[in-house]
Protein backbone atom coordinates (compact mmCIF):
# COMPACT_ATOMS: atom_id res chain seq x y z
CA UNK A 1 0.00 0.00 0.00
CA UNK A 2 1.00 3.59 -0.60
CA UNK A 3 -0.09 6.60 1.42
CA UNK A 4 -0.50 9.97 -0.25
CA UNK A 5 -0.46 12.47 2.62
CA UNK A 6 -2.12 15.78 1.77
CA UNK A 7 -3.00 18.91 3.70
CA UNK A 8 -6.62 17.62 3.58
CA UNK A 9 -5.82 14.13 4.93
CA UNK A 10 -4.39 10.79 3.82
CA UNK A 11 -5.29 8.74 0.75
CA UNK A 12 -4.21 5.09 0.77
CA UNK A 13 -3.84 3.40 -2.60
CA UNK A 14 -3.19 -0.05 -3.96
CA UNK A 15 -1.20 -0.35 -7.18
CA UNK A 16 -2.19 -2.74 -9.98
CA UNK A 17 1.31 -4.19 -10.38
CA UNK A 18 0.22 -7.11 -12.60
CA UNK A 19 -1.86 -5.16 -15.12
CA UNK A 20 0.09 -1.87 -15.13
CA UNK A 21 3.72 -2.73 -14.31
CA UNK A 22 5.25 0.19 -16.24
CA UNK A 23 2.96 2.81 -14.69
CA UNK A 24 3.38 1.32 -11.20
CA UNK A 25 7.18 1.26 -11.47
CA UNK A 26 7.09 4.85 -12.72
CA UNK A 27 4.87 5.99 -9.81
CA UNK A 28 7.04 4.16 -7.28
CA UNK A 29 10.19 5.78 -8.67
CA UNK A 30 8.72 9.27 -8.34
CA UNK A 31 7.48 8.42 -4.83
CA UNK A 32 10.77 6.97 -3.55
CA UNK A 33 12.79 9.93 -4.79
CA UNK A 34 10.49 12.39 -3.01
CA UNK A 35 9.42 13.99 -6.29
CA UNK A 36 5.77 14.29 -5.23
CA UNK A 37 6.59 16.02 -1.93
CA UNK A 38 5.18 19.56 -1.91
CA UNK A 39 3.47 19.19 -5.28
CA UNK A 40 -0.22 20.06 -5.52
CA UNK A 41 -3.47 18.80 -6.93
CA UNK A 42 -3.47 21.49 -9.61
CA UNK A 43 -6.62 20.50 -11.53
CA UNK A 44 -9.91 19.73 -9.80
CA UNK A 45 -13.13 19.16 -11.69
CA UNK A 46 -16.15 18.13 -9.56
CA UNK A 47 -17.77 14.82 -10.51
CA UNK A 48 -14.84 14.11 -12.86
CA UNK A 49 -11.35 13.92 -11.35
CA UNK A 50 -8.56 15.48 -9.29
CA UNK A 51 -5.12 15.72 -10.93
CA UNK A 52 -1.72 16.21 -9.33
CA UNK A 53 1.89 15.19 -9.20
CA UNK A 54 3.62 17.74 -11.37
CA UNK A 55 3.25 21.33 -10.18
CA UNK A 56 4.45 23.28 -7.16
CA UNK A 57 2.11 25.64 -5.28
CA UNK A 58 3.33 28.55 -7.43
CA UNK A 59 2.12 26.64 -10.53
CA UNK A 60 5.63 25.90 -11.74
CA UNK A 61 5.88 22.53 -13.48
CA UNK A 62 8.62 20.29 -12.10
CA UNK A 63 11.10 18.67 -14.51
CA UNK A 64 10.33 14.98 -15.02
CA UNK A 65 11.91 11.82 -16.34
CA UNK A 66 11.16 10.62 -19.86
CA UNK A 67 7.56 9.66 -20.73
CA UNK A 68 6.41 6.06 -20.33
CA UNK A 69 4.45 3.65 -22.51
CA UNK A 70 0.68 4.00 -22.18
CA UNK A 71 -0.84 0.86 -20.62
CA UNK A 72 -4.49 1.83 -21.18
CA UNK A 73 -5.11 -1.45 -23.06
CA UNK A 74 -4.55 -3.40 -19.81
CA UNK A 75 -8.25 -4.07 -19.20
CA UNK A 76 -8.53 -1.75 -16.17
CA UNK A 77 -11.32 0.84 -16.28
CA UNK A 78 -11.49 4.49 -15.21
CA UNK A 79 -13.96 3.88 -12.38
CA UNK A 80 -14.63 6.03 -9.32
CA UNK A 81 -11.64 5.82 -6.99
CA UNK A 82 -9.12 4.57 -9.54
CA UNK A 83 -5.83 6.29 -10.33
CA UNK A 84 -4.73 6.83 -13.91
CA UNK A 85 -1.78 8.41 -15.64
CA UNK A 86 -2.34 11.91 -16.99
CA UNK A 87 -0.98 12.58 -20.46
CA UNK A 88 -1.12 14.99 -23.36
CA UNK A 89 -2.73 14.22 -26.73
CA UNK A 90 0.35 12.10 -27.45
CA UNK A 91 -0.47 8.50 -26.42
CA UNK A 92 2.89 7.72 -24.77
CA UNK A 93 3.43 11.05 -22.99
CA UNK A 94 2.70 10.29 -19.30
CA UNK A 95 5.41 11.24 -16.82
CA UNK A 96 4.67 12.12 -13.17
CA UNK A 97 1.11 13.45 -13.25
CA UNK A 98 -1.78 11.23 -12.25
CA UNK A 99 -5.46 11.68 -11.54
CA UNK A 100 -8.04 10.09 -9.28
CA UNK A 101 -11.45 9.51 -10.84
CA UNK A 102 -14.34 11.05 -8.87
CA UNK A 103 -16.89 9.11 -10.95
CA UNK A 104 -16.97 6.35 -13.54
CA UNK A 105 -15.36 7.94 -16.61
CA UNK A 106 -15.89 5.35 -19.32
CA UNK A 107 -14.94 7.82 -22.05
CA UNK A 108 -11.34 7.75 -20.71
CA UNK A 109 -11.03 3.98 -21.19
CA UNK A 110 -9.02 2.37 -23.96
CA UNK A 111 -10.94 2.70 -27.23
CA UNK A 112 -13.55 5.01 -25.71
CA UNK A 113 -12.47 8.03 -27.69
CA UNK A 114 -8.83 7.30 -28.39
CA UNK A 115 -6.14 5.04 -26.90
CA UNK A 116 -7.27 5.97 -23.39
CA UNK A 117 -5.74 6.73 -20.01
CA UNK A 118 -3.87 3.98 -18.17
CA UNK A 119 -5.43 2.98 -14.86
CA UNK A 120 -2.74 1.75 -12.46
CA UNK A 121 -4.27 1.71 -8.98
CA UNK A 122 -7.24 2.40 -6.73
CA UNK A 123 -8.02 4.20 -3.50
CA UNK A 124 -8.53 1.73 -0.63
CA UNK A 125 -8.88 4.30 2.19
CA UNK A 126 -9.47 8.04 2.17
CA UNK A 127 -12.08 8.40 -0.55
CA UNK A 128 -13.69 11.02 1.70
CA UNK A 129 -10.47 13.04 1.41
CA UNK A 130 -10.59 12.64 -2.38
CA UNK A 131 -14.21 13.85 -2.42
CA UNK A 132 -13.30 16.81 -0.20
CA UNK A 133 -10.55 17.80 -2.62
CA UNK A 134 -12.97 17.30 -5.52
CA UNK A 135 -15.34 19.89 -4.05
CA UNK A 136 -12.93 22.77 -3.33
CA UNK A 137 -13.48 26.15 -5.02
CA UNK A 138 -11.37 26.55 -8.18
CA UNK A 139 -10.43 29.27 -10.61
CA UNK A 140 -7.80 30.27 -13.15
CA UNK A 141 -4.13 30.57 -12.21
CA UNK A 142 -1.22 31.38 -14.53
CA UNK A 143 -3.02 30.20 -17.65
CA UNK A 144 -4.42 27.04 -16.05
CA UNK A 145 -8.10 26.36 -15.40
CA UNK A 146 -9.78 24.44 -12.56
CA UNK A 147 -6.96 25.24 -10.10
CA UNK A 148 -7.92 25.12 -6.40
CA UNK A 149 -8.07 28.65 -4.99
CA UNK A 150 -6.13 27.42 -1.95
CA UNK A 151 -3.32 24.92 -2.65
CA UNK A 152 -4.12 21.26 -2.02
CA UNK A 153 -0.61 20.05 -1.21
CA UNK A 154 0.78 16.54 -1.46
CA UNK A 155 3.01 16.52 1.62
CA UNK A 156 4.53 13.12 0.90
CA UNK A 157 3.95 9.78 -0.81
CA UNK A 158 5.09 6.86 1.33
CA UNK A 159 5.40 3.22 0.29
CA UNK A 160 4.15 1.17 3.28
CA UNK A 161 4.89 -2.37 2.16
Amino acid sequence: MITISTNKGDIVIELFEKTAPISCANFREYATTGFFDDTIFHRVIPNFMIQGGGFSADMMQKPTRDPIENEAANGEKNLRGTLAMARTQIVDSATSQFFINLSDNDFLNHGGRDFGYAVFGKVTQGMGVVDTIGAVPTGNNKGHQDVPKEPITILSVAINE
